[in-house]
């Protein structure tokens, strides 16, 4: 089970990531983000991750020259591609930047899972996240589940992140419904939008890591 631990801001939350045992850390690139920094910002972020979990770019309908600007500036070990892009545009970024990428789906309904497999051929990781709502200015950090009975027939050609509403204390519970390959949590260790709760990220990491050992005895 891959934990990731998303949106992180400032060194105070990397460092909690990292001590919690955290395999993955989310940096944001989308300024409509609570959660967002710019790649220079990133830098120092990246480097106090390097080499202890898995950097994350997340980035919502970027151009190129954002990618360039985000792989010049961390090198991320994988981008995550939040936004409408293509089986084809995630493709192309991926042959641009020489590097894993994760195609995050949004879902509500049954439907919303039918271009999955246009996806896992284009992608090396799937997430799967709670649909934002219609006004929402952003894709994703709403602290809004789904219906996780959903996938539970899904075929999976590829590794699947879930991600969408899961906290410390439905972590266990989403981990016995999906058999998901990672969790990814934002919103739900956060004490105000953007801002990490060092006890909550502790305690999610916690939690998951036990729901696997349970389920494993």
């Amino acid at each position: 089970m891959i934990v990731k631990i998303c949106g992180i801001k400032d060194l105070a939350a990397m460092d909690a990531a990292l001590e919690a045992g955290a395999d993955m850390v989310g940096l944001v690139f989308f300024p409509p983000s609570p959660r967002n920094v710019t790649p220079h910002d990133a830098e120092k972020l990246a480097a106090r991750a390097r080499g202890r979990a898995r950097v994350v770019a997340l980035s919502v309908d970027a151009d190129d020259r954002l990618i360039d600007a985000i792989e010049a500036s961390i090198a991320p070990d994988l981008h995550q591609l939040h936004g409408s892009e293509s089986p084809a545009r995630v493709a192309e970024l991926r042959a641009r930047t020489t590097k894993p990428v994760m195609k995050a789906i949004p879902v509500a309904s049954a439907a919303d899972l039918a271009p999955l497999a246009s996806y896992e051929a284009a992608a090396d990781w799937i997430l799967f996240d709670a649909k934002a709502p219609q006004d929402a200015t952003r894709p994703g950090g709403h602290g809004r589940t789904f219906d996780w009975s959903l996938l539970a027939n899904v075929k999976r050609g590829k590794p699947l992140m879930l991600s969408g509403g899961i906290n410390p204390e439905n972590v266990a519970s989403a981990i016995e419904t999906v058999r998901p390959d990672a969790v990814d949590v934002s919103s739900g260790v956060e004490s105000a939008p953007g801002v990490k709760d060092r006890e909550k990220i502790f305690a999610f990491v916690r939690n998951a890591r036990n729901a696997v050992m349970e389920r494993a005895s």
